[in-house]
């Protein structure tokens, strides 16, 4: 696992220390950012299920999960429910403020949020948050204002990359794989 996760600079191991919560846009980091409309107008979209499995993972270990999107969905509100992320907001202007509200009703900082986000509405909370980190696929002039440009693009897995990380630099990860092995 050592070997998995050693390019990652100290600076940014250390940031992964201290996350608490995990929050994130959909459209472009949990889907490929593409929306398929039928006929009669109903709304489809891709979802990746290698980042599900992981959040309740993340909720076994304490860590919390967030989902904070610009669109009104009731496909992502679907999928964020049957997920149970801790929080899901929709249809948001203003990403900065339902996420400080959030951390003041959960007595966090904003060093102990990572955030992932792929266009320019998530530029706000990359220079607030404790480790920002963009899909591969994201805005190619975004890539200087996070902490870290994912190798997963948008859709295929950023999320459970992040989390992975993230439990492997708390040193949680090689207990979750051995509780997996033995079945639990």
């Amino acid at each position: 696992m050592e070997n998995y996760f050693s390019f990652h600079a100290p600076e940014r191991i250390a940031k992964a220390q201290k996350i608490k919560a995990i929050i994130t846009d959909v459209d472009g980091v949990l889907t490929d950012g593409g929306i398929i409309y039928d006929n009669a107008g109903v709304e489809f979209k891709r979802f990746n299920v290698k980042d599900g499995q992981v959040i309740k993972t993340l909720r076994e270990q304490g860590l919390l999960t967030g989902v904070i999107t610009g669109r009104n969905s009731e496909v992502v509100k679907f999928r964020c429910r049957e997920l149970k992320f801790d929080f899901h907001h929709h249809g948001v202007k203003n990403k900065v403020a339902v996420l400080e509200k959030e951390l003041l009703d959960r007595n966090l900082t904003w060093e102990e949020v990572a955030y992932i986000g792929d266009d320019l509405p998530d530029l706000c909370i990359f220079e607030k948050c404790g480790l920002s980190v963009l899909p591969s696929d994201g805005l190619a002039y975004l890539q200087k204002e996070v902490d870290w440009v994912a190798q997963a693009v948008g859709g295929s897995g950023v999320f459970r990359e992040v989390a992975d990380f993230i439990l492997w630099a708390q040193g949680r990860l090689e207990s979750v794989i051995a509780r997996n092995r033995l079945g639990e």
